[in-house]
């Protein structure tokens, strides 16, 4: 049976999921620490503290069509952290989608997310995604501290 803590961690990474899967940026900030940090294991540079450098790393989900977390999401969690393995659809335009499969770390204190990494093949997404969408997130993503 799973911990009355644990258990109340996993409800909030499964809110936080679905303000990401909104793209709903104003809720989505709302589950981190002001010192939360995100950070892309697969992918390149340090990684972005506090929420509203958060929102700013995942610029490459604001420019794409659509983005849905698919059904068959695998979550675990104990004490403070929740795991979740999960498929996320990625759309960048009519027929052009990519399926990206993760393994979500969350760690939470006090009921808000502290930190967040992200273990994926990031190979699946370059070798799939668009040429505009690369160049895209190149040249115009915004700096973040």
């Amino acid at each position: 049976m799973l911990g009355s803590e644990a258990q109340a961690n996993k409800v909030i990474v499964e809110q936080f999921w679905g303000a990401l899967a909104a793209r709903d940026w104003e809720r989505f900030k709302t589950f981190f620490t002001p010192d939360a940090h995100y950070t892309d294991v697969c992918g390149p540079g340090k990684g972005a503290t506090g929420p509203e450098n958060i929102v700013k790393r995942l610029y490459a989900l604001t420019i794409i069509a659509a983005y849905e977390h698919l059904e068959g999401t695998n979550m675990i969690a104990e004490g403070d952290l929740v795991m979740t393995e999960h498929t996320e659809r990625w759309t960048f335009e009519p027929g052009k989608v990519v399926d990206h499969s993760f393994v979500s770390v969350t760690e939470l204190k006090d009921g808000k997310i502290c930190r967040w990494h992200d273990y994926s093949n990031l190979g699946n997404i370059m070798q799939n995604a668009p040429q505009w969408w690369l160049e895209k997130i190149m040249t115009e993503a915004p700096a973040f501290d």
